[in-house]
């Protein structure tokens, strides 16, 4: 399962989902504060300081940066 944490008017969230987009992979999208709860968050993410908070394959890759490296 591919997971997107993010919030509203984030531009790293949107260059994240826009790179997930450019390489074809589906994901979802969960918006703090509309989707889900901060708590929520801090449960799939104990250590979470910033969004976007990435899963890919139910595997924690963590924010927009961890994403570009590991799709480099």
């Amino acid at each position: 399962m591919n997971i997107v944490y993010s919030k509203p008017m984030c531009p790293y969230c949107d260059m994240a989902k826009n790179l997930l987009k450019s390489k074809g992979i589906e994901f979802e999208t969960k918006t703090v504060g509309v989707d889900c709860t901060r708590e929520e968050l801090l449960e799939a993410v104990p250590n979470a300081k910033t969004v976007p908070q990435i899963f890919l394959d139910g595997k924690l890759i963590g924010t927009y940066e961890h994403l570009k490296k590991h799709l480099a």
